[in-house]
């Protein structure tokens, strides 16, 4: 995002954070990009009967009223925006028995990758929060002679930008001159394809602010051919701070550039995320004593004064978070959060959201 959307997304965010109700009656949407906003409707419109048990009649009036002002909304949409929306709906009142009744749409600079539907007491601002958060970006390029691809590294997530084909023909299996002269066609034409793609890679990565280096991957020689051929400008050359061999020169490709990169990565968040939880999950597994998760065993093993690690969830409760955090204020235990941006991590949240690796058994 620019620096316009950043500001927007933080006076959106900072406005959206003062409101609270009095009681549970505050709605909040979140439709990840592509999502059909019809569908979106129809829960919607399924949570209206839903609030006809709420048993406080002027908490039932607001959450049903809510309910129908994001209805409405929803179903003047033809498309879910290309980023996705978040959806915001209720009474902010503080005064009982007095309506300020507010409905907010917003669209992400970013994409959503979060479906979410809640009604509490505050609105749920972690995807915007997260967007919020600083984040280093590196370039990919995974190339061969059939096909290329270039995506980005931003924070932990891995986002292709394009795929090429070539087109390039594989080798002939006649002899003579007709071999040579097709073998300077394919040469000619692979050529061609290397600066194709690095006039994309300077329109993509030329201008990035938080480019912090790139990586290129590819099989046997063809990398080097590309780095040599497609003329990428110098500073983005400078920028290089790895040459992998990679098999594969599409999604799959960059993925595996990113894990064979974890000698440059070292510092990178996605590759020390990764580290954090193979030791947890590893101690857990051969040391037991060693390591503890869900709420009761680690603030038993905080009470003893044994956590050397605590482990948070992104998608603990926030009261459930700022508890454990306190706790472990008192013994200096470091914290680490935890995304559910990978399969680790959704594994730790099914586990409670909380864990923890201990300096001695108990």
């Amino acid at each position: 995002m620019d620096e316009k959307q950043r500001e927007d997304l933080e006076e959106f965010y900072n406005i959206m954070k003062g409101y609270k109700a009095r009681h549970t009656e505050l709605i909040t949407v979140y439709v990840p990009k592509g999502f059909d906003i019809n569908l979106i409707t129809k829960q919607l419109e399924a949570e209206k009967s839903t609030a006809n048990n709420i048993k406080s009649t002027g908490t039932r009036k607001n959450v049903q009223e809510a309910l129908e002002s994001l209805t409405r909304i929803t179903k003047g949409m033809k498309t879910t925006p290309p980023n996705g929306v978040a959806l915001f709906a209720g009474n902010v009142s503080q005064i009982e028995g007095q309506d300020n009744f507010i409905s907010e749409i917003f669209e992400p600079p970013e994409e959503f990758g979060v479906r979410l539907y809640r009604c509490d007491q505050t609105f749920v601002l972690d995807p915007l929060e997260e967007m919020l958060e600083e984040k280093d970006i590196y370039g990919l390029i995974v190339i061969d002679r059939k096909e290329a691809a270039i995506g980005l590294l931003i924070g932990k997530k891995i986002k292709m930008l394009q795929h090429f084909d070539s087109f390039v023909p594989g080798k002939t299996t006649k002899g003579g001159q007709s071999s040579a002269r097709y073998a300077r066609i394919r040469e000619g034409m692979a050529k061609e394809f290397f600066r194709k793609v690095a006039n994309v890679v300077k329109d993509e990565f030329f201008e990035l602010k938080n480019l912090k280096g790139v990586l290129v991957g590819g099989p046997g020689p063809t990398k080097e051919d590309f780095l040599k051929e497609g003329q990428l400008v110098t500073s983005l050359m400078d920028k290089i701070l790895a040459v992998k061999d990679i098999g594969y020169a599409d999604m799959h490709g960059l993925e595996l550039l990113v894990d064979v990169s974890e000698d440059v990565l070292s510092k990178q968040e996605i590759v020390y995320e990764k580290k954090l939880m193979e030791k947890f999950f590893y101690t857990l597994g051969k040391e037991k004593d060693k390591a503890a998760y869900g709420k009761k065993d680690v603030e038993r093993a905080l009470d003893f004064g044994a956590v050397d690690t605590l482990l948070i969830s992104k998608k603990l409760p926030k009261e459930d978070a700022e508890y454990f955090i306190n706790k472990s204020k008192k013994t200096s235990a470091k914290v680490e959060f935890v995304s559910t941006d990978n399969d680790d991590g959704v594994q730790f949240l099914n586990l409670g959201g909380v864990g923890a690796i201990l300096r001695f058994g108990i």
